[in-house]
Protein backbone atom coordinates (compact mmCIF):
# COMPACT_ATOMS: atom_id res chain seq x y z
CA UNK A 1 0.00 0.00 0.00
CA UNK A 2 2.57 2.29 -1.09
CA UNK A 3 1.38 5.94 -3.23
CA UNK A 4 3.60 8.52 -5.00
CA UNK A 5 2.79 11.71 -6.70
CA UNK A 6 2.39 15.47 -6.35
CA UNK A 7 1.19 17.13 -3.22
CA UNK A 8 -1.95 19.47 -2.84
CA UNK A 9 -1.71 20.80 0.42
CA UNK A 10 -5.04 22.17 2.18
CA UNK A 11 -4.94 23.68 5.70
CA UNK A 12 -6.85 22.84 8.88
CA UNK A 13 -10.86 22.44 9.33
CA UNK A 14 -12.02 21.58 5.88
CA UNK A 15 -15.46 20.09 6.03
CA UNK A 16 -16.87 18.17 3.53
CA UNK A 17 -18.95 20.86 2.30
CA UNK A 18 -16.01 22.65 1.16
CA UNK A 19 -14.81 19.10 -1.22
CA UNK A 20 -18.35 19.14 -2.60
CA UNK A 21 -20.23 22.32 -2.83
CA UNK A 22 -24.08 21.80 -1.63
CA UNK A 23 -25.64 22.85 -5.04
CA UNK A 24 -23.23 20.29 -7.02
CA UNK A 25 -24.20 17.61 -4.50
CA UNK A 26 -27.11 15.90 -6.97
CA UNK A 27 -25.15 15.93 -10.26
CA UNK A 28 -23.66 13.44 -12.46
CA UNK A 29 -19.92 12.51 -11.07
CA UNK A 30 -18.36 13.86 -14.11
CA UNK A 31 -19.99 17.42 -13.22
CA UNK A 32 -19.06 16.92 -9.48
CA UNK A 33 -15.40 16.14 -10.16
CA UNK A 34 -14.95 19.80 -12.01
CA UNK A 35 -15.75 21.70 -8.84
CA UNK A 36 -13.92 19.29 -5.84
CA UNK A 37 -11.71 21.74 -3.53
CA UNK A 38 -11.78 24.70 -6.04
CA UNK A 39 -12.89 26.85 -3.33
CA UNK A 40 -9.53 26.26 -1.49
CA UNK A 41 -7.58 25.87 -4.71
CA UNK A 42 -9.25 26.88 -8.02
CA UNK A 43 -6.75 25.06 -10.10
CA UNK A 44 -7.32 21.30 -8.41
CA UNK A 45 -10.55 20.36 -10.08
CA UNK A 46 -8.66 21.33 -13.51
CA UNK A 47 -5.13 20.10 -12.63
CA UNK A 48 -5.30 17.28 -10.19
CA UNK A 49 -3.62 13.84 -11.75
CA UNK A 50 -3.84 10.50 -11.05
CA UNK A 51 -2.27 9.58 -7.98
CA UNK A 52 -1.74 12.71 -7.13
CA UNK A 53 -2.04 13.07 -2.90
CA UNK A 54 -3.92 15.25 -0.97
CA UNK A 55 -2.34 17.10 2.26
CA UNK A 56 -4.26 18.39 4.79
CA UNK A 57 -3.81 19.48 8.32
CA UNK A 58 -6.13 19.06 11.07
CA UNK A 59 -10.09 17.87 11.20
CA UNK A 60 -10.21 17.16 7.30
CA UNK A 61 -13.84 15.80 6.08
CA UNK A 62 -15.65 17.20 9.24
CA UNK A 63 -19.31 18.26 9.37
CA UNK A 64 -21.42 16.06 7.45
CA UNK A 65 -21.27 12.56 6.89
CA UNK A 66 -21.82 12.74 3.39
CA UNK A 67 -20.31 10.07 1.42
CA UNK A 68 -20.32 12.02 -1.54
CA UNK A 69 -17.55 13.91 -0.67
CA UNK A 70 -15.61 10.74 -0.62
CA UNK A 71 -16.79 9.50 -3.53
CA UNK A 72 -15.94 12.81 -5.65
CA UNK A 73 -12.16 13.02 -4.25
CA UNK A 74 -11.62 9.59 -5.05
CA UNK A 75 -13.10 10.31 -8.47
CA UNK A 76 -10.75 12.61 -9.10
CA UNK A 77 -7.74 9.84 -9.39
CA UNK A 78 -5.66 10.95 -6.13
CA UNK A 79 -3.59 7.65 -4.90
CA UNK A 80 -4.44 8.84 -1.79
CA UNK A 81 -5.23 11.41 0.95
CA UNK A 82 -3.09 12.41 4.41
CA UNK A 83 -3.91 14.78 6.97
CA UNK A 84 -3.10 15.19 10.72
CA UNK A 85 -6.30 14.13 11.62
CA UNK A 86 -9.45 13.68 9.77
CA UNK A 87 -13.20 13.41 10.85
CA UNK A 88 -14.21 10.27 12.16
CA UNK A 89 -16.62 9.25 9.46
CA UNK A 90 -15.10 10.85 6.58
CA UNK A 91 -11.65 8.37 7.74
CA UNK A 92 -14.30 5.41 7.26
CA UNK A 93 -15.98 6.81 4.49
CA UNK A 94 -12.61 6.56 2.55
CA UNK A 95 -11.89 3.20 3.61
CA UNK A 96 -15.62 2.19 2.71
CA UNK A 97 -15.61 3.21 -0.42
CA UNK A 98 -11.31 2.24 -1.81
CA UNK A 99 -10.05 5.75 -0.95
CA UNK A 100 -6.56 5.11 0.79
CA UNK A 101 -6.24 7.74 3.89
CA UNK A 102 -3.31 7.65 6.13
CA UNK A 103 -3.70 9.98 9.64
CA UNK A 104 -0.40 11.51 10.69
CA UNK A 105 0.84 13.83 12.86
CA UNK A 106 2.15 16.59 10.38
CA UNK A 107 4.09 19.65 10.68
CA UNK A 108 2.40 21.95 8.23
CA UNK A 109 5.62 22.30 6.67
CA UNK A 110 6.25 19.19 5.45
CA UNK A 111 5.29 19.13 2.10
CA UNK A 112 3.92 22.14 0.09
CA UNK A 113 2.01 22.17 -3.36
CA UNK A 114 3.57 20.59 -6.46
CA UNK A 115 5.91 18.30 -3.47
CA UNK A 116 6.99 14.72 -4.77
CA UNK A 117 5.24 12.43 -1.93
CA UNK A 118 5.33 8.97 -0.82
CA UNK A 119 3.31 7.15 1.51
CA UNK A 120 3.20 3.78 2.98
CA UNK A 121 -0.12 3.22 4.78
CA UNK A 122 1.50 0.27 6.05
CA UNK A 123 4.14 1.58 8.06
CA UNK A 124 2.55 4.77 8.67
CA UNK A 125 5.74 6.54 6.78
CA UNK A 126 5.27 9.67 5.02
CA UNK A 127 8.01 11.02 2.68
CA UNK A 128 8.95 14.59 1.00
CA UNK A 129 11.10 13.47 -1.73
CA UNK A 130 11.02 16.57 -2.87
CA UNK A 131 12.80 17.90 0.37
CA UNK A 132 13.90 14.64 1.89
CA UNK A 133 11.94 15.00 5.12
CA UNK A 134 10.62 11.66 6.24
CA UNK A 135 7.92 10.97 9.18
CA UNK A 136 6.06 8.10 10.59
CA UNK A 137 2.75 7.88 12.27
CA UNK A 138 0.22 5.20 12.67
CA UNK A 139 0.13 2.46 10.38
CA UNK A 140 -3.59 1.99 9.17
CA UNK A 141 -5.31 -0.79 10.89
CA UNK A 142 -4.86 -4.38 8.73
CA UNK A 143 -8.37 -4.63 8.32
CA UNK A 144 -8.67 -1.59 6.99
CA UNK A 145 -5.88 -2.33 4.78
CA UNK A 146 -7.53 -5.26 3.60
CA UNK A 147 -10.87 -3.31 2.86
CA UNK A 148 -9.01 -1.34 0.47
CA UNK A 149 -7.06 -4.15 -1.02
CA UNK A 150 -11.23 -5.75 -1.40
CA UNK A 151 -11.68 -2.25 -3.20
CA UNK A 152 -13.55 -1.05 -0.22
CA UNK A 153 -16.11 -2.71 1.85
CA UNK A 154 -18.52 -4.27 -0.60
CA UNK A 155 -16.01 -5.67 -2.55
CA UNK A 156 -14.75 -7.11 1.14
CA UNK A 157 -17.96 -8.19 1.93
CA UNK A 158 -18.27 -10.39 -1.63
CA UNK A 159 -14.41 -11.32 -0.79
CA UNK A 160 -15.22 -11.96 2.89
CA UNK A 161 -18.60 -12.82 3.74
CA UNK A 162 -17.84 -13.93 7.37
CA UNK A 163 -16.89 -11.53 8.42
CA UNK A 164 -20.51 -10.25 7.98
CA UNK A 165 -22.22 -12.75 9.50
Amino acid sequence: MKFEGRCWRFGDNIPTDRLVKTQYVFEPMDVLVQHVLEDLNPEFPKKVQPGDIVFAGKHFGQSSGRAIATKALQATGIGCVVAETFARTFYRNCFEIGLPALEIGLNPDLADDGDRVRVDLTTGEFTNLTTGTRVRGAAADPFLVEMLDAGGLIAFAKKRPEVFQ
